[in-house]
């Protein structure tokens, strides 16, 4: 497969702006300056927020694992609030600013004021697994 027809296919697979719907039906908030971060933390949930972009090869691959995952277990999507934050938008924002993300593709796990987990760079689908678990446990022991 062309390297351009991959890119497209994978982008329309994962992402469609602005609502963000993923296949399977799969939700995710895409964050804008109403901050949906701080709302769904507001009301006690746990967040798990993917600092991403559109043309970022690892950002896809990332977002594939989570795509498999999340339709694997509907546990995910029934208590954690997924967000996509366009790094190219808000890399320089307080959104990332504050919580010292150093670069696209880093996936964190918050609840409440505690940041749960981290993950930068990293396509290991057990690794991202393990974050979402870890979000997941957040979740349902509150």
């Amino acid at each position: 497969m062309k390297r351009r027809a991959f890119v497209l296919s994978a982008l329309g697979a994962c992402v469609a702006l602005p609502g963000i719907a993923l296949a399977g039906g799969l939700k995710t908030v895409a964050f804008d300056d109403s901050d949906p971060i701080a709302t769904a933390l507001a009301e006690g949930k746990t967040v798990f927020v993917d600092f991403t972009t559109d043309w970022c090869s690892t950002c896809a691959a990332q977002d594939r694992a989570m795509e498999a995952l999340r339709s694997a277990n509907p546990e995910y999507d029934a208590n954690i609030v997924f967000v996509r934050v366009d790094y190219d938008k808000f890399g320089n924002a307080p959104v990332a600013t504050s919580r010292n993300i150093p670069r696209r593709s880093t996936l964190i796990v918050l609840k409440g004021e505690q940041e749960l987990g981290r993950i930068v760079a990293g396509t290991s689908k057990s690794d991202i697994k393990a974050l979402m678990d870890t979000a997941l446990k957040a979740a349902t022991t509150s």
